[in-house]
């Protein structure tokens, strides 16, 4: 690997938080090193950075490519693939939220739903499907909650994030609020 030490150290965590996340460690080095790059780099830049094989990189880059989280750029007179990741950190995180949703939490709510329609013949069936119930309403939920946050900008986004345990405060405002104009008080 011929990178300085700082780049190292991060290319090598982000490789094995890959494989923790469920993609391949190369995979996730790849996507460091773009990341980190002063400019988008082709395969073999990236060959030489990390010493792995070209077949390694191409792979790793159509499944990066298949995530939507590099971006192909082309230069005038040279007919290598350039690949770089968006300057927008921001961007990235909504990609990547985006595509696990697309692989994960939509097909398990497809087959939730699926299996919310059958019918159910013994005591056993109707426990396992009020459960699947339970688990299909959490997911919905979250998916609700996902479509809000996807469409609010990125500074109300970190202005929502910032606020942490405050908005604890808010609900028990809100709270208030509720039961003080819920007893017909004309005072409000």
């Amino acid at each position: 690997m011929q990178l300085p030490p700082l780049v190292q150290t991060f290319v090598l965590h982000f490789g094995e938080m890959g494989s923790r996340w469920g993609i391949n460690r190369t995979v996730g080095q790849i996507y460091a090193v773009l990341f980190v790059a002063e400019r988008p780099l082709n395969a073999d830049d990236i060959v030489e950075r990390l010493g792995v094989s070209r077949s390694n990189v191409s792979m790793g880059l159509k499944e990066l490519q298949a995530w939507n989280l590099v971006r192909l750029q082309h230069r005038p007179g040279d007919r290598r693939d350039y690949f770089a990741t968006p300057e927008d950190v921001w961007q990235i995180v909504r990609t990547l939220v985006e595509e696990r949703k697309k692989r994960e939490i939509d097909p398990t709510l497809t087959m939730l739903r699926e299996l919310l329609m059958q019918e159910v013949g013994t005591e056993a069936e109707r426990h396992a499907q009020a459960r699947l119930g339970e688990m299909h309403d959490l997911f919905e939920l979250f998916t609700g909650w996902y479509d809000d946050m996807r469409r609010l900008e990125t500074d109300r986004l970190i202005q929502l994030l910032t606020l942490g345990a405050k908005v604890q405060k808010v609900l028990e405002v809100k709270d208030r609020l509720t039961r003080f104009g819920g007893r017909g008080d004309k005072r409000a």
